[in-house]
């Protein structure tokens, strides 16, 4: 077994426990406040009975408590960095989802799409307030309050990042004057800040320098600017078999994604099909693929891909990260970044 495959089976039950903790219902609160709370992260179904997890992968708190063993020798110091995480991903998730119009997550009803908008929004907001909460419920012994309070910090101006980049990806929707660089900025809030964020909690728990705390958290955000650009790429030429969605999903539902922006700027052709009030159907579908086709914005968006993942390696080679844990880390990326189409 990998390394990175014994860290996940180590902290995946590690990482449920903490958020368990940290969502256990307070004993006035009414039962649904916690039952779609407990429901979006997969552990019952929407009568609240227990079901199989059917959770996210955790990348996140996983890559957080990495880069804090990896600076020390001990993952537990980040521990409630690592919660926090993923329960700020989630709130993200619950918002998104309302302002999206997804039926679904992770094959099931949103939370929205079960019991409304108002009360989504609702559990979004206790989502984010329970994310800030899990610092000081689950620290354990003497805690340097000043560590603590830095933490939160991060988080907030992290939330401020999504929040920018969600807006950013709305306004996108309508616009007419969108660039390759809109986007990137666009993602580099709204995917790229909290795998930065990851990384640099991990770090900071860890107590390693600031100089290595920066490197790290541009570690992270050139991982997560590459996996975002690959999953462009894979979204309109992967395998449906492999990617487990239908080929060119996000042209169908007209999102404006990086290939897409960068062959609008060279085909006028594309400019007038996505300018079309009417719905695609496949053959517009695949005379869109066909245009991407002929300016090379596959190529331009691979390159694109490729670069960011060698400064990736080179800010994560910098931080020089220790024992088997560094070794995960370099398998984590090369995992991210080399999916098959």
């Amino acid at each position: 077994m990998s390394p990175l495959s014994q860290f996940f089976d180590k902290f995946l039950p590690i990482i449920q426990s903490d958020l368990r903790t940290v969502l256990a219902p307070s004993a006035q609160a009414p039962e649904l406040f916690y039952r779609m709370l407990h429901y979006h992260m997969g552990w019952v179904d929407w009568d609240g009975q227990p079901i199989p997890p059917a959770g996210g992968k955790c990348i996140r708190p996983v890559l957080c408590l990495l880069t804090c063993q990896s600076v020390c020798h001990d993952y537990t110091p980040a521990r409630p960095a690592a919660a926090a995480i993923e329960l700020i991903h989630n709130f993200s998730l619950l918002h998104d989802d309302i302002e999206d119009r997804s039926l679904l997550r992770r094959n099931r009803p949103t939370v929205w799409n079960v019991w409304g908008e108002q009360q989504a929004i609702n559990a979004g907001d206790a989502m984010f307030a329970l994310a800030h909460l899990a610092i000081p419920r689950l620290v354990a012994g003497d805690v340097d309050g000043a560590l603590s309070a830095r933490m939160l910090e991060i988080i907030d101006e992290t939330c401020l990042d999504l929040t920018r980049g969600q807006h950013l990806d709305i306004q996108f929707e309508t616009g007419d004057t969108v660039t390759t660089d809109d986007y990137l900025s666009m993602i580099g809030s709204k995917t790229a800040a909290l795998i930065a964020t990851a990384a640099h909690l991990g770090a900071l728990a860890g107590s390693a320098d600031a100089s290595v705390q920066v490197h790290y958290r541009a570690f992270g955000k050139n991982l997560g600017l590459a996996f975002q650009v690959l999953d462009d790429v894979l979204d309109i030429w992967g395998d449906p078999a492999l990617t487990g969605k239908r080929a060119a999903n996000d042209i169908y539902q007209r999102k404006k994604t990086l290939p897409v922006l960068y062959a609008m700027q060279h085909s006028p052709e594309l400019r007038a099909i996505y300018a079309e009030k009417e719905a695609f159907d496949e053959q517009t579908v695949e005379r869109a693929v066909e245009l991407l086709d002929s300016v090379d914005a596959r190529s331009y968006a691979e390159e694109l891909a490729r670069q960011y993942s060698t400064q990736t390696i080179e800010y994560l080679k910098s931080t020089r990260p220790g024992g088997e844990a560094g070794e995960a880390l370099f398998e984590l990326v090369d995992r991210l970044l080399h999916r098959e189409y």
